[in-house]
This record gives structure tokens, C-alpha cells and sequence, in this order.
């Protein structure tokens, strides 16, 4: 079915996307999951390019698109890639950049965005902490006023871009016994004296994504290095999920799709007993299956890009598209693994990366319980 929400200049942008990534990123995926990073090269074209400056300012060196679709737009394209490479550009341009161009001072703005934009300063969000997952109220990384500063103590953990980041938006508890309603974020240099990084962490996918655990050993920090209001990070962190949740579906149903187009001709090529598999009855209807399912869900993830884009998108929905693409692409990719038989099972094909790299989209930004939770909680239970 024809998508009605891109017209010619989004067609046009996908398409510049498109001949960046194969230009400069395909032919170097390999050596991004040996380095389980991607390189700063890649940032700084992908800023020259204009991709990481879409919600930022002409002022200060944005494209100050106005359009959340350009967004999606390239979201579905780097999915297409991979998943990590939709999940690190996301959480620098699209997840970080929101609170840096809405909560921020003319000072902040003139320090960081620049930067942000270009490449040069890449970002993070310091959220989830060793014993906390996704309950982010119950943070216990503190900032303790000191004289005309903050000194901040605790450690992050599952940070996307935490080993290369230069600036990370921290969430820290600064009036405790306010409990959520006393965080506050600050945005806190990694070059500041007591930040420390572990190592980038072992995970099962996404290996081309530099996740890390992160350290705060009295980091001193100044109001001007607040984010937003004091004690209000909590609201913020609520005001600004949405886009995060919505951003993971954008992601999960394009690499779900993109994987299942090449596992259809992969039907059509593979034979076994003097037919094509996919032609077998059970492939046939399971194919049909899989690519109704994605066209049902892409209908859902459109209108709420459209949502959004008119800021109508509601927490709830939000939560709805992050849990139901996450299960929908698990699903899936499954399949596509057992329609691939042996090599499905093999790392070099990319529909096992794929597999690999799809789990965690049921863990992150919010599990799929804790998404449940919120619609339950809508419908009044």
C-alpha cells in the first residue's frame, strides 16, 4: 500500500541519506563491529551532510527542519544498514538534541549545538543506572549543591555512545527527598576531572554501537551546566520519551522490513527439493503473513509520525508503537532465521546480525512490561 506521509522534499532527502550511507558506511560495516564503534569520520561527514542538525537552529549551524518526518526518514534509512547505526545517530540527533535546543539557555545553546550539528561534539543521555533499568525515578546518582556548584557521584550503565560521547546529559537526584520529583540534568563534559568510562561493553548484537558504563567520582559541575529546571528532569525526561519511544518504532519496523525483503528472494533462490522454498505451501502463507503484518503496523507507525510531527502524539501511543514494533520485528526476524535454515544461524548473513541486534528493542527505551503498564494504566486499571 502507498505511504501518504512523505512528499517530494522528504523522497529527496531519503534519497541524499541513501547515497551517504552507501558511499561512506556500507562499505565499512565490517570494521565498525571489529572496532564496536563507528569512527569519528563518520560523524563528522554525516554532520557536513546535515543529518545530526535536523531539530537544531540555523543560528547555530542546524537545518531547523520543523518536520519530524525528515527524522523518520532517516531513521528508516540507517535501519536499513543496521540497527546500531539507526540507534547511535537516533540517540545523538534525535533523542539528546530535543533537550539541547528546548531546555537550554542562549549560552548553552551557542556552546553545544554548533557542535552537536557538525559532528564535533558527540552526545549521549546518562538515564539508566546498574540497579534501576527502567525505573528511572529511582535513581541514585546524586548532585550535591557545594557552594556555587554541584559535585556530582553514581555511574550509568547500557550507554549508547558512552565511549565516544564528549557530552552526556546526565539525570541525578538533587533534592532526595523529593524522590521523582527532585532530578534534575545536567550536561556534563566527559573531559570533566572525575568522569571515567568502563569498558565498552560485551553485548550479544549491535556490536557496531560503543555501549559503556559511565563513572561520576565528584565531577563538579555549575548552574550553567543545568539542563532545563531545577528538579524538573524527571517531567522533562516524561515530556521527551515519546519522541524516543516513537524513534525506536521508526527504527524497528524498518529493519524488520528490510530484512524480510531479502529473505524473500532468498526463498526464491534457495531450492530444495527441485522447487524454491518459498514456493512450499507453509513458506508461502507464512511469507504472506509476515509482510501483512508489517504493512498493519506500518499504517499504525505512520499516523503516529503524523501525531508527532503536529505534536499530537501521546505518551500511550507511543508506548503502543515502541512495544508492539519491538515484538513484531523480534517475530519477524525469527522467522527469517528459520526460513535461512543453517546459515540463518551463521554471523556472516545479516539476517543473524539482524536477529542478534533486534532483542534488545524489547529492553530499551522502556520494556515492553513497563510499556504495557502505562496503556493499562490509560485504559483505567
Amino acid at each position: 500500500m502507498k505511504r501518504e506521509i512523505y512528499d517530494e522534499d522528504h523522497e529527496a532527502f531519503r534519497s541524499s541519506v541513501r547515497e551517504f550511507l552507501d558511499r561512506s558506511v556500507v562499505p565499512h560495516v565490517e570494521q565498525h563491529a571489529a572496532d564496536k564503534a563507528l569512527p569519528r569520520e563518520f560523524w563528522l561527514e554525516a554532520g557536513k551532510q546535515g543529518f545530526l542538525g535536523l531539530e537544531v537552529p540555523e543560528e547555530y549551524g542546524g537545518a531547523a527542519a520543523g518536520d519530524y518526518r525528515f527524522n523518520a526518514v532517516l531513521l528508516e534509512e540507517l535501519s536499513k544498514v543496521n540497527a546500531a547505526l539507526s540507534s547511535c545517530v537516533g540517540i545523538h540527533a534525535d533523542i539528546v538534541t530535543p533537550y539541547l535546543v528546548e531546555l537550554t539557555t542562549e549560552e548553552q545553546r551557542r556552546r553545544w549545538l554548533p557542535g552537536v550539528a557538525s559532528g564535533e561534539l558527540l552526545t549521549a543521555i546518562g538515564m539508566t543506572e546498574p540497579s534501576g533499568g527502567s525505573d528511572l525515578a529511582a535513581l541514585k546518582t546524586s548532585a550535591v549543591r557545594d557552594g556555587d556548584g554541584w559535585v556530582i557521584n553514581g555511574s550509568k550503565t547500557f550507554i549508547t555512545n558512552g565511549y565516544s560521547a564528549d557530552l552526556v546529559v546526565v539525570a541525578a537526584r538533587t533534592s532526595p527527598e523529593k524522590k521523582a520529583k527532585g532530578i534534575t540534568l545536567f550536561g556534563v563534559s566527559t573531559s570533566a576531572e572525575g568522569f571515567s568510562r568502563g569498558r565498552k561493553l560485551d553485548k550479544v548484537g549491535q556490536d557496531e554501537s560503543d555501549t559503556a558504563e559511565l563513572f561520576f567520582e565528584n565531577v563538579r559541575v555549575t548552574d550553567d551546566d543545568i539542563v532545563g529546571e531545577l528538579d524538573q528532569g524527571f517531567i522533562h525526561m516524561m515530556q521527551n520519551l515519546p519522541q524516543e519511544r516513537l524513534g525506536c518504532a521508526i527504527s524497528n519496523l524498518a529493519h524488520a522490513q528490510q530484512i524480510l525483503v531479502e529473505t524473500l528472494q532468498y526463498t526464491k533462490d534457495r531450492k530444495a527439493f527441485g522447487q524454491g522454498i518459498g514456493s512450499f505451501q507453509h513458506n508461502k502463507f507464512l511469507l504472506a503473513e509476515l509482510f501483512t503484518q508489517v504493512d498493519v503496523t506500518q499504517a499504525y507507525v505512520d499516523q503516529c509520525v503524523v501525531a508527532h510531527t503536529n505534536g499530537e502524539l501521546s505518551a500511550v501511543d507511543a508506548a503502543k508503537a515502541k512495544w508492539w514494533t519491538s515484538q513484531v520485528q523480534n517475530e519477524i526476524l525469527d522467522h527469517c532465521v528459520q526460513l535461512h535454515g543453517g546459515y540463518g544461524f551463521m554471523n556472516e548473513y545479516r539476517v543473524a546480525r539482524a536477529w542478534r541486534d533486534a532483542r534488545v528493542s524489547k529492553i530499551w527505551a522502556g520494556s515492553n512490561e513497563i510499556m504495557k503498564e502505562l496503556i493499562g494504566r490509560d485504559l483505567g486499571l
